[in-house]
């Protein structure tokens, strides 16, 4: 059965960088990828691949070096400024500093694509732009300047301008840097929601990758050599995350999606038990430098249970209880893994 997938964006044979005099820095091999309607990518690499380069590439902030780029079947070279900018939103990683501007009129700005040569808001226009702070839980900052305003409030409103803008497409370059973990997943519940609800294509860069695989459609992962492009799941199958990790000390787990560092292993511990508590001594006794055995030999961990609140650590010398995973972890790290 063929799916129903409306294909908004395409990258044929993509080249992108930078002219310098007579000289073309390539950053990147030809990249091919797309976007459907209503789909949230996330766009993933190591520090200066070219993400942000790719991003501004896509909005025609940035000319590329070759390739074609198509919006809806029409090259982005056959889009006026204008018309262009009816199609496709952005968002960079720079923060607005801006005096005596409230965030009415800032969210205001997105309509000009639509506006007179004059930029007049008429009632139609007006009704956008509320409808877009409304949309971004925005409303009781209307009248607040920008400059008064938190990062997240302050992203939220770079949100609604370009909701005001009535793009098909949002291109946003890591909407949630430097914002606290709260604001981080604001940011990314309201992104969900204009893709799912609102149908929204919306690609945007980011460093989080644990909030990347657990919430986007699909990931862009540029790679030295390619970009690949599919489900979160898809790329894990492949492998294709442990490449961003190769000279790290950080490891990544295709299995799970979880890391962990790269040390020398202090042995084995068998842990007996299940439920959520089993779930966290597990990750902990991972962090402490131990892997999990799937035979029961000694040492091993008994998980509480019932009305038992400690957690048991029988040793070839003794065994040992603990009130929190803190104090058993505390325990582990100052013994001698030869002589448990």
């Amino acid at each position: 059965m063929k799916m129903n997938l409306t294909e908004i964006l395409s990258l044929d044979s993509l080249k992108i960088g930078y002219v310098s005099g007579r000289h073309e820095n390539v950053l990147l091999p030809p990249l091919n990828a797309c976007a459907n309607k209503g789909e949230l990518i996330a766009v993933i690499g190591r520090n200066g691949i070219g993400k942000s380069t790719l991003l501004r590439t896509l909005t025609g902030l940035q000319p590329s070096l070759g390739g074609e780029i198509f919006y809806s079947g029409k090259n982005i070279r056959d889009y006026s400024r204008m018309d262009l900018a009816q199609k496709v939103g952005y968002i960079s990683t720079e923060i607005v500093k801006v005096s005596n501007m409230s965030v009415y009129d800032l969210v205001a700005l997105g309509r000009f694509p639509h506006t007179n040569w004059m930029g007049k808001i008429d009632t139609k226009n007006h009704e956008v732009i509320m409808d877009a702070i409304e949309k971004t839980t925005m409303s009781a900052f209307c009248n607040r300047f920008v400059s008064e305003l938190s990062d997240g409030e302050r992203q939220r409103a770079m949100i609604a301008r370009i909701l005001a803008q009535d793009t098909g497409i949002m291109v946003m370059d890591e909407p949630t840097a430097f914002l606290d973990i709260g604001s981080k997943y604001e940011i990314l519940h309201l992104m969900h929601l204009l893709s799912h609800k609102n149908e929204k294509t919306i690609i945007f860069s980011t460093h989080d990758l644990h909030m990347a695989i657990s919430q986007s459609d699909k990931i862009w992962l540029i790679l030295d050599n390619r970009l690949m492009e599919g489900a979160p799941e898809d790329i894990m199958i492949e492998g294709a995350f442990d490449h961003l990790f190769d000279s790290s000390p950080v490891q990544f787990n295709s299995e799970n999606g979880t890391f962990s560092f790269r040390s020398e292993e202090k042995g084995r511990i068998f842990i007996e038990g299940d439920g959520i508590r089993r779930h966290w001594t597990e990750k902990a006794i991972n962090r402490a430098g131990f892997s999990l055995s799937e035979v029961k030999t000694i040492p091993y961990i008994i998980i509480p249970s019932g009305n038992n609140r400690e957690w048991k650590l029988t040793t070839n010398i003794s065994s040992v209880e603990f009130r929190s995973i803190y104090e058993l972890v505390s325990f582990l790290s100052k013994e001698d893994t030869l002589s448990i």
